[in-house]
């Protein structure tokens, strides 16, 4: 905002050195400076409908709650690679907790360095969706942590009693399950291993600047931020991202208005197996979204000005000019959170014993 500023007359009595008389004009007497006029106190951009926004909940509670030191347990699990057949893939090596809860890859490398077909979606906030997976085929986070360490192409643990003899073979862990689950006559069960990462995981949220604007403070965001989430709002995509999470709250179609290109992946068709559910996929949270590239359930897409176009053209049906993509992006970049650097450094792992089973590449 300009300030607007009168001008200053500045006024020099000139005398003449001839000779004077009694008659001589008086000097001339300087002109006041005007003062400079108070600059008007700026005033916030109109805010759009927040209707379809709500606050990040300050925790994400589990009807399963257990005693603290389940969280405990459960971080000591996301980090250690003994979970895996060739201990050499960790709960962090697809979700690193430094980076966003991802790893930057299409798709993540896991046992024998073999990769999946689907993308992995960060774990940040990831307790609060409404089902777990791109096909939603777990409940929640409990039952989402047991998925990988069985799966041959992920951490490829060849059954449960594995995983249950790598626990109980480290002191450490032995007392650490008694501890949590302490009215379980077996404490130390691939179901419990679920859910001590899941309460760990639960504790993974990150508010925004945005959680402070929907909070009252205008200041916030920027002019050009709240223009973008203007954009946002009137161009239809909170029809899906919505809440708190803006997103992650249900199923939609890829390719709802324009198909989409190559679409090989039947999304959640492949557990249902029903034809309705084709190309139905559970709807990304936003929050931190400007952190979490390549986009989408195959990592195709690797910018997220990208990503907004697509989104624009396959699922509203709109031509979203270059200006509007900026604007929704700046917005989206409101939603990056602060990482709890408290909860994320790498824990130092209990040792192994001479029970502990070995490594296997095979």
């Amino acid at each position: 905002m300009r300030s607007l500023l009168l001008p200053v007359t500045a006024v020099t009595a000139g005398f003449v050195l001839a000779a004077c008389s009694k008659d001589s004009a008086p000097t001339p007497k300087p002109v006041a400076a005007s003062a400079t006029a108070s600059a008007a106190a700026p005033t916030a951009p109109k805010r759009p409908d927040l209707g379809a926004f709500a606050k990040l909940p300050a925790a994400a509670p589990s009807s399963d709650a257990g005693p603290a030191e389940r969280a405990t347990l459960g971080k000591l699990l996301y980090f250690d690679a003994r979970l895996s057949k060739n201990h050499d893939v960790s709960c962090n090596s697809c979700h690193d907790l430094a980076k966003y809860g991802v790893d930057g890859e299409k798709t993540s490398p896991g046992h024998k360095k073999q990769r999946g077909d689907r993308n992995s979606p960060t774990v940040y906030n990831s307790a609060l969706h409404f089902r777990q997976f791109w096909d939603g085929r777990a409940a929640d986070v409990e039952e989402q942590a047991t998925g990988p360490v069985m799966n041959p192409v992920e951490m490829a643990m060849p059954d449960e009693k594995r995983v249950v003899e790598t626990l109980a073979s480290i002191p450490e862990y032995k007392e650490l399950f008694a501890k949590s689950f302490p009215g379980d006559k077996e404490a130390i069960t691939l179901k419990n291993a679920g859910r001590a990462i899941g309460a760990f995981e639960r504790k993974l949220l990150t508010p925004s600047r945005f959680d402070k604007y929907l909070g009252g403070d205008d200041k916030a965001l920027s002019a050009d931020e709240v223009k973008g989430l203007t954009t946002f709002v009137s161009s239809g995509c909170t029809a899906c991202h919505s809440g708190a999470l803006l997103g992650g709250a249900m199923y939609q179609k890829l390719g709802l208005v324009k198909p989409w290109p190559d679409a090989k992946d039947q999304g959640r068709a492949s557990v249902t197996k029903q034809d309705s559910d084709k190309l139905m996929f559970k709807v990304p949270s936003l929050r931190n979204i400007e952190k979490t590239a390549p986009y989408f359930h195959d990592g195709s897409v690797p910018t997220l000005a990208s990503a907004i176009k697509l989104m624009g053209q396959h699922q509203l049906g709109r031509e979203l000019s270059d200006a509007d993509v900026h604007g929704i992006e700046l917005f989206l970049k409101t939603l990056t959170g602060e990482l709890p650097k408290d909860l994320i450094q790498p824990p130092e792992l209990p040792k192994s014993t001479a029970k502990t089973p070995k490594p296997d590449a095979r």
